[in-house]
C-alpha cells in the first residue's frame, strides 16, 4: 500500500483554526485524516500512528518537504531494521492528486 500526505489545509472550524492532515491512496482517495491545532512532529506522530493503525503500515509514504513529516516517519522507523522500513518520498507535487 501507499500512503500519500495530501495537501495540508488550514480551516476554520467553530471559529478555531486548525489543520486538516488528509492521507490519500494511490487513486486520490481520502483513507483517513486528522485536526488538529498545531502543525508539529508531535501531530504529524499522532497523524502517521493513526492512519497506521487502521490502514495498516504503507511500503511508501509520499510527503510533503516538511520537517515535522520526516521527523515523526523517522521517529516511526527508528527501531526497524532497513529492509522492513517505509520508503519515504520527498516529492512537493506527488500528494496534491486532488
Amino acid at each position: 500500500m501507499e500512503l500519500k500526505l495530501g495537501y495540508l489545509h488550514y480551516i476554520r472550524i467553530k471559529g478555531r483554526w486548525k489543520y486538516l492532515y488528509p492521507a490519500l491512496d494511490t487513486t486520490g482517495q481520502t483513507v483517513d485524516f486528522l485536526l488538529t491545532a498545531k502543525r508539529d512532529a508531535a501531530a504529524a506522530l499522532r497523524f502517521f500512528r493513526k492512519a497506521i493503525r487502521h490502514h495498516g503500515e504503507p511500503e511508501v509514504v509520499t510527503i510533503d518537504k516538511s520537517g515535522a513529516n520526516t521527523a515523526a516517519l523517522t521517529t516511526l522507523s527508528a527501531n526497524k531494521p532497513e529492509e522492513e522500513g517505509m520508503t519515504i518520498r520527498l516529492s512537493k507535487y506527488l500528494n496534491n492528486l486532488v
